[in-house]
């Protein structure tokens, strides 16, 4: 009442200046800045004035009045009820008790930039003022006794809506935070009004007369006289007396629960200041109520079970989602505790990604509460955090229960996003005889050896398995007959045949309809066909289509795949009896076998097993056993057949007809015909010597000496013919050495006229100078030098003694070809004449070098050099 403004420090240190003369009626802090907005009076009267302060600056030690003008609208003298300043410091609002309200536009704390008008006139006593700003639009609220009114400042018009038709007492409204949507709140005495700009919201119904309304944080704070207290009028409420007692409450209007509530005597105002709320009370006392911290709050809440409360507190304060989860943990728990198993399955369901799922699985594995557990399973799938024992528990909870809607609503979910493990569920869904929908699931998702697995294992069902595998890629349906062939083959024959036709040919999947065109044709895929042979290990006669199938298409097909046609055609060709029929099956086993695509051993041994007579025939000639023709012909004992062979093949092997000989010698029966007939190629051939033919035929007691009669005359007539052939070359080649020795000495001894007249290479007449030999060739000397291989060489006999020299040195050459003389000697029917011309080569001769005394003469020498002197000859210059 003195006109001072106190200041309160945060360290509750009190300074104060004169602000005006009488008194002060009204302060109005601003949040954002050091500005201080007062009205008070200077001067007796009705004459209020409005100061603007700015608490930064001083003028000799007080604050800095920025401003000061008259408050009164118009001309007319009436008292401010309520005073309200924007954040901006653009608009400042004056209410009067005559129900008028000044408007200050423009900057608040100077005179020139800034213009006054009258917003509202009424006759109800105004009662509240507040500013709402939201992104660029303001509004002011205006309440008064007896309603609500809302303008819009940013239109020019300032527009005008009546809210209410009731209004409140002093000091009874106030403005929200945005976390109430910035709404103007009323205090009646039975309810609490929310006002929008435009409605009226919300309200809540707080009995009592209401002295005092402000909101801070979230939190609506009361005023309330206490009902037994007397009541005396005043202006716009009635007036408390010093010992009426209120009763301050504290709401928190978003969690719908009292923070605060606690008698006081005779508060004179509420102030939130540096995070803690300040009562005055008119006694000059001033209590500080200091908010607890969220956890402390939460854990008075879960003492008294207020769990829904704890959580929709811990939500308005932004708590991180682990601590929620441990509220929703702890409410779980305590409906759990309680027997409220669906209340708590649910609370634990808004645990999934903080709380392990084993702490709340173990919970419900009673089988009396297998429909909760089968809740939280579903969320915890829902939510992609499920394991595979989850999934496993979850589809026997679903088996369990034997509900086959919600397994299919959870297997045949439409979305994108598969929740679980599909190769899990597969298992225990085959497991518990769920096979169709085990069949649906592998099928979805493409897990190829699951579905036949089922589709062939379980359900029996191998033409639908068969189509499946035709629908496969390649790798895969190749893979899958591998393993299924031999179970398809037994109960699908004829299909499994085809598909395999296709598979080692060009395999191309069987698509649907609709994916016919999408299939690319390009790349050629295509197996070997060799593998899959035992599959058709009980199907011959599929395995003969099949095998005939791939020769027909790919003529490169792998060898067994010959080998085991053969081996089929044979089988065919033994157990037929039809000779007609058999006859044909011959011709195919044969064609096969003279095809370039069987190997000769395989063959062999098949033909041999199966007695295939035309088969083993072939093979032994191909291979050019012909020793083995024979064999063959003499165990089945077909004489005729053995002398044909001999016959056909004797030029490439003589030894047959030695062997057939024998054969025939072994032989008690007459076979006097074909002994004849092989004498008479032995003896035409000269393949054996007469001894060993009779020491042969000596064995057999039907072959007389009139078999071999005419074979042994024949034999010594023609070596008598050799012998006087070879005793006529004997003495020419005597007379031959004689004459050669005569010429030699005569050479050694006497002189040689030469009386040539030509020469020998052109036949012009001899000149000197020219050269003579002793052979009686004469030369001249140009023609000689010109022709001459040698200076030592008559050029006319070099080419004959060439030859000459030549065979004695291939004659010396062999003579040490001891391995070839011996092979010569095994393989040669007349051994003796071997011999006989290694002797004349010079084999067994010793070589001796006798070096004589000089002077002496050597006895003989004339032999011992005989063939070395007729091959010297000497060169003569005339």
């Amino acid at each position: 009442m003195d006109g001072k403004i106190w200041l309160l420090m945060r360290s509750l240190q009190l300074t104060s200046f004169q602000a005006y003369k009488l008194r002060v009626t009204h302060l109005y802090q601003l949040k954002q800045h050091s500005i201080l907005v007062s009205v008070g009076q200077d001067e007796h009267g009705i004459n209020p004035l409005v100061k603007v302060w700015n608490l930064d600056k001083r003028d000799s030690g007080n604050p800095l009045c920025t401003r000061i003008f008259p408050a009164i609208p118009g001309n007319k003298p009436t008292e401010v009820s309520c005073l309200s300043v924007h954040e901006n410091l653009n608009f400042m609002a004056i209410g009067f008790t005559d129900g008028s309200v000044v408007l200050t536009k423009g900057d608040i704390t100077r005179d020139r930039h800034s213009k006054t008008l009258t917003l509202h006139e009424g006759t109800s006593p105004v009662t509240g003022l507040a500013f709402r700003q939201v992104a660029k639009v303001t509004h002011l609220f205006v309440a008064t006794l007896e309603k609500v009114y809302s303008y819009t400042l940013s239109i020019k018009e300032y527009p005008k809506i009546e809210l209410d038709t009731h209004g409140c007492a002093l000091r009874c409204s106030s403005l929200a935070d945005p976390s109430q949507d910035s709404q103007f709140i009323v205090a009646g005495d039975e309810c609490v009004y929310l006002y929008q700009p435009d409605e009226r919201g919300p309200c809540f119904a707080f009995d009592g007369h209401k002295l005092l309304a402000h909101w801070h944080r979230g939190y609506l704070f009361l005023l309330i006289r206490d009902a037994k207290s007397p009541s005396k009028t005043g202006f716009g409420s009635r007036a408390s007396s010093p010992t009426d007692k209120q009763l301050l409450t504290i709401y928190d209007l978003d969690n719908k629960f009292i923070a605060y509530s606690a008698p006081f005597d005779d508060v004179v105002d509420v102030v939130a200041e540096w995070g803690s709320f300040y009562i005055l009370t008119r006694d000059g006392k001033m209590f500080v109520l200091q908010e607890k911290d969220t956890q402390t709050k939460l854990e008075m809440l879960f003492k008294k079970n207020l769990f829904v409360m704890a959580i929709n507190l811990a939500k308005s304060q932004h708590l991180d989602s682990d601590g929620l989860s441990e509220i929703f943990r702890q409410y779980g728990d305590h409906l759990y505790l309680k027997g409220d198993h669906d209340g708590a399955i649910q609370q634990y369901i808004r645990t999934i990604g903080k709380l392990e799922p084993s702490y709340v699985i173990r919970k419900f594995l009673d089988a009396q509460r297998i429909h909760n557990l089968t809740a939280y399973l579903q969320a915890l799938h829902r939510q992609s955090l499920a394991n595979a024992d989850h999934t496993t528990l979850l589809l026997n909870c679903y088996t369990k229960l034997k509900d086959s809607s919600k397994l299919e609503e959870f297997i045949k979910n439409s979305e994108s996003e598969v929740h679980f493990d599909v190769e899990i569920a597969i298992k225990v869904l085959r497991q518990a005889g769920y096979h169709s929908h085990a069949v649906f699931l592998a099928e979805k998702h493409m897990h190829h050896e699951w579905y036949l697995k089922i589709q062939l294992e379980d359900l029996k069902n191998y033409q639908e398995g068969l189509r499946y595998i035709g629908r496969l890629p390649f790798d895969q349906a190749e893979s899958n007959m591998k393993r299924y062939g031999k179970t398809l083959m037994h109960h699908v024959p004829e299909g499994t045949t085809r598909l395999l036709k296709g598979l080692c040919t060009n395999y191309q999947p069987s698509p649907d309809t609709a994916e016919k065109d999408s299939v690319d044709r390009s790349t050629v895929s295509k197996a070997n066909s060799e593998e899959f042979i035992p599959i058709f290990a009980n199907n011959p006669r599929e395995l003969k289509g099949f095998l005939e199938h791939m020769i027909e298409v790919d003529p490169c097909s792998p060898q067994g795949v010959y080998d085991t046609l053969l081996e089929l055609r044979l089988q065919d060709w033994a157990h037929e009896q039809d000779p007609e029929r058999k006859k044909v099956l011959q011709g195919e086993a044969v064609s096969l076998l003279r095809s370039d695509h069987t190997v000769f051993d395989k063959a062999l041994v098949l033909c041999q097993m199966h007695n295939f007579k035309e088969g083993v025939l072939y093979l032994y000639e191909k291979g050019k056993l012909y020793q083995q023709i024979m064999h063959y012909h003499m165990q089945n004992e077909e004489y005729g057949k053995v002398v044909e062979a001999c016959k056909r093949y004797g030029d490439q092997e003589g030894c047959l007809w030695e062997q057939a000989l024998g054969y025939f010698a072994r032989k008690e029966e007459d076979c006097k015909a074909y002994i004849s007939e092989v004498l008479h190629h032995i003896d035409q051939n000269s393949l054996m010597p007469p001894l060993l033919v009779v020491q042969t035929l000596a064995h057999n007691s039907t072959a007389t000496l009139s078999v071999i009669k005419d074979y042994l005359i024949n034999k010594l007539q023609r070596e008598n013919q050799q012998i006087e052939e070879d005793e006529r070359k004997i003495r020419q080649y005597r007379e031959e050495t004689a004459h050669l020795r005569s010429e030699i000495q005569e050479l050694k001894t006497s002189a040689k006229i030469f009386q040539k007249t030509k020469c020998n290479l052109c036949n012009s007449p001899l000149e000197l100078p020219s050269v003579h030999f002793l052979c009686s060739h004469s030369f001249h000397q140009h023609c000689f030098e010109s022709y001459a291989d040698s200076d030592a060489e008559c050029p006319t006999c070099t080419p004959e003694n060439r030859k000459v020299m030549d065979m004695l040195r291939a004659q010396d050459q062999k003579r040490d070809l001891h391995d070839h003389f011996n092979r010569q000697l095994r393989s040669s029917n007349d051994g003796f004449s071997v011999v006989a011309d290694y002797f004349g080569r010079g084999v067994f001769n010793k070589l001796t070098l006798i070096t004589d005394p000089p002077g002496s003469k050597t006895v003989g020498s004339l032999d011992v050099n005989l063939q070395r002197d007729l091959l010297i000859h000497t060169k003569r210059t005339c």
